[in-house]
């Protein structure tokens, strides 16, 4: 397994790396101290498995970094790194892209389990995050196994997770690396799995679904 390691502060990526050897055994890092030199080692290194990316490094100003490297390197699972615990941040990471959201802040356990979330597909979300008035959810995985008989295919299944979990067309097209004209045609198709007309008739027939299983 292959991870870059992107933050501007060298001790701090030193601690990070001590914790990421906890994660398996041989593990590679390769390091990046801006976000120049974080799209030059990932332009080198094409086989990554992960991204871990401080949010505020030299380079680029707020999501921007985020952003491109998602719209450059789709494929590559990428978590924000940050020492900010703002509710406005992490939903901002989310929906540019970011599959997980780790404040610096969390302790070896919390970093660990939360890439290990990333790596098996799902999305982190920190336990500081409050997004009362925002309609994010957080799901776990094996909560979608009542879905893996309704006829979607694996890429309207992702869709689906995404949709319940409260993300909007564009968000869930830059963490899937699609347009927003495909997410609405995977959640069209969807709506005709499930015999739905809209975005929370489905939301609610899936979590039926989930709480029969």
């Amino acid at each position: 397994m292959k991870t870059l390691l992107a933050d501007d502060h060298p001790l701090m990526r030193e601690g990070i790396r001590q914790v990421l050897a906890q994660l398996e055994p041989g593990l590679e890092i390769v390091d990046a101290h801006d976000y120049p030199s974080l799209f030059s080692h990932t332009r080198t290194h094409p086989d990554l498995d992960l991204a871990l990316v401080d949010l505020n490094m030299p380079g680029f100003v707020g999501m921007q970094g985020i952003t491109l490297f998602r719209s450059e390197f789709p494929d590559i699972p990428l978590v924000v790194l940050s020492a900010s615990e703002s509710s406005h941040d992490i939903r901002s990471a989310l929906e540019a892209g970011a599959l997980g959201y780790i404040p610096k802040a969390a302790s070896t356990e919390v970093m660990l389990a939360a890439l290990r979330r990333v790596l098996a597909g799902d999305i982190y979300v920190p336990a500081c995050f409050d997004d009362s008035h925002g309609g994010l959810h957080t799901v776990a995985p094996d909560d979608f196994k009542a879905l893996q008989h309704s006829g979607l295919t694996a890429r309207q299944f992702e869709v689906a997770r995404l949709l319940v979990q409260g993300f909007a067309n564009k968000s869930i097209g830059g963490m899937l690396a699609m347009s927003e004209g495909t997410v609405k045609v995977h959640i069209a198709a969807i709506f005709r799995a499930f015999n739905v007309s809209n975005r929370t008739e489905a939301v609610l027939e899936i979590q039926r679904l989930m709480q029969k299983s």
